[in-house]
């Protein structure tokens, strides 16, 4: 059986080949992301990881993730303006913490989301697509290790932190342990998913131990256990219909 992966830990990190936004440590359910700092270009993870730790020393949230080149850059930060933004940048820069920077603007379509008690054709279509795009940037981590701790040399899994970094990387934040998120989201029936839904397993609705995300076709995609990469899953594996507590939707 697969572990809880719910506990609280200090940093994250994550890998992306389609969009980035940063984890921001404590943020309220629903809440979307501001202007972030992208700075780093690396070919190899590693380096990468280390540029993240000298941020946290810095007590600063940080993500790194895959560009298309197959670089690695690093994003971190949530500002309400460009001009607080490129003032952190700044102070970093100072400090030779960082070198070259680009500051990033909020993604806007992610507007639908400040009123979630309309109901018209144009924010549902526009949730559906964000929905999709959540699951499309989801699979690209097949195959990959997905690690949640304090250093490098810390391995494992964390399937809460890897699906609240999908959901920072479309520009919207979650809670973020998996019965939280849990908690927090609006119940969907199983025969209802729509891609980026999220499914929970555990012992029952308070004991909630994993979490995953749908990503079409009768799939879902995780982080199963520790030493184990993220994968996708048939959403009726025996193992996790045992386990099936139920499903949740934030968009």
């Amino acid at each position: 059986m697969f572990k809880s992966c719910s506990r609280t830990n200090i940093s994250i990190f994550i890998i992306s080949l389609l969009l980035f936004t940063p984890v921001i440590a404590g943020a309220d359910p629903l809440t979307l992301v501001g202007y972030t700092i992208q700075a780093g270009a690396f070919k190899e993870q590693s380096n990468a990881e280390r540029f993240v730790e000298s941020l946290r020393k810095k007590k600063v949230d940080a993500v790194y993730f895959r560009k298309d080149s197959g670089l690695f850059a690093v994003t971190f930060g949530n500002y309400s303006s460009s001009n607080s933004a490129v003032q952190s940048a700044r102070r970093l820069k100072d400090e030779r913490i960082i070198d070259h920077y680009y500051v990033a603007e909020p993604r806007q379509h992610l507007k639908t989301f400040e009123n979630r008690t309309t109901s018209g054709t144009a924010e549902h279509k526009a949730n559906v697509e964000v929905g999709k795009i959540a699951a499309r940037t989801a699979e690209r981590f097949t195959g990959l290790p997905y690690r949640w701790g304090g250093n490098n040399v810390v391995e494992g899994l964390d399937c809460s932190g890897f699906i609240k970094s999908v959901y920072y990387l479309v520009g919207l934040t979650i809670p973020r342990t998996s019965q939280e998120q849990f908690d927090a989201g609006t119940p969907v029936d199983k025969d209802e998913l729509a891609e980026g839904d999220l499914l929970f397993f555990g012992k029952g609705a308070h004991q909630i131990s994993h979490v995953g995300m749908y990503v079409g076709r009768g799939r879902f995609i995780h982080a199963p256990r520790r030493g184990e990469p993220i994968q996708i899953t048939p959403v009726d594996d025996a193992k996790y219909v045992q386990k099936y507590v139920g499903s949740r939707r934030f968009l």
